[in-house]
């Protein structure tokens, strides 16, 4: 007698399929858009980095010494998030159960420490103009001043651009982008504006200071902006914890159902990039049929995830507590 698949389970079985094939594409798309950003970011760096070399060579200024120091430091930071996205759309997922969200922390880490490094090397240059002050060369003028519109156009277009493509798909990667990008807008503003009046106001004595003023405006970008990529990051890379409200958000949920489970034995989270896994560790009574617990599970597990973005919940029946758990 031939044998026919259950067409049941056979239906079943492509839809699964289906869903799979969907997420994975979905994935991979999400994937090409971040290393399509970065790349772009990174070829405009290069191509804007040379003509401004020539523009501190023409001008002798050290506003735009110190931003020639600071695109280099940002091309390298870019190139290590490049490299770790293309290693990422590799392959890996079989090796990282909760994916690879922890090198792309360490890109904001690494985009920081770039931009604190930069610091010291502005200030030098800084004091040392302060200490033998100089006016700027005249002839660099019609070189650098459109150059530097140019520059802080594109860096303001890409700020935004970055933005929006970081709200469509969080990701650490993509909020240290625009964050650089619109440091660097303000700080092209900046060397612009200081450049406009070295040159316009020349004749007077005290115009000489104008331009390394200017660059403590850039130093302070840059210290803001590398230590909020720090601060942010570095708690994610050590398991951090849910923050206060969305612990709350879990106990409300709790609280609502209070009648469905017999004990709460706590809750247990890590972060992976823009991915919030959370355990809930909950006893039931052992008179309870599994189809009541299955179908308290998974209302619990889709209000949650509908209430905190990004999250993975997964429900565990236990009978004690769970090594590591934020207690109730």
């Amino acid at each position: 007698m031939p044998f026919y698949p259950d067409r049941a389970n056979t239906k079943d079985t492509f839809m699964a399929e289906a869903a799979s094939r969907s997420g994975t594409e979905g994935a991979g798309t999400a994937a090409a858009s971040r290393q399509r950003t970065v790349f772009v970011s990174l070829c405009f760096d290069i191509l804007i980095w040379i003509p401004e070399i020539v523009a501190v060579a023409l001008t002798g200024s050290v506003t735009l010494f110190a931003d020639v120091i600071k695109c280099g430091n940002e091309i390298l930071a870019t190139v290590f998030a490049l490299l770790i996205l293309l290693k990422m759309r590799k392959g890996g997922q079989f090796s990282y159960d909760y994916g690879m969200g922890k090198f792309e922390t360490m890109t904001r880490v690494a985009t920081g420490a770039v931009m604190l490094a930069s610091l010291f090397i502005i200030l030098y240059f800084t004091f040392q103009k302060i200490v033998a002050p100089e006016h700027l060369e005249i002839g660099g003028a019609l070189f650098s001043v459109p150059l530097m519109l140019v520059i802080a156009a594109v860096d303001t277009y890409l700020w935004r651009k970055n933005y929006r493509i970081a709200q469509n798909d969080p990701s650490p990667i993509l909020e240290s982008q625009w964050r650089l990008r619109r440091a660097k807008s303000f700080a092209d503003i900046s060397v612009l504006l200081a450049l406009v009046l070295s040159f316009s106001l020349s004749g007077y004595e005290w115009a000489v200071y104008i331009d390394p003023a200017a660059s403590f405006i850039i130093i302070g970008f840059l210290l803001l902006a590398g230590y909020r990529e720090i601060s942010s990051s570095i708690p994610d890379l050590f398991d951090r914890t849910l923050e206060e409200e969305l612990q709350l958000v879990i106990l409300q949920e709790l609280a609502s159902s209070f009648d469905q489970y017999q004990e709460f034995y706590g809750v247990r989270s890590r972060r992976s990039g823009s991915s919030v896994y959370i355990e809930i560790f909950v006893g039931f009574d052992p008179e309870k049929k599994m189809g009541d617990v299955q179908r308290f599970s998974d209302g619990l597990k889709q209000s949650l995830e509908g209430k905190i973005q990004g999250s993975v919940v997964c429900i565990v029946p236990t009978s004690g507590r769970c090594a590591g758990c934020t207690p109730p």
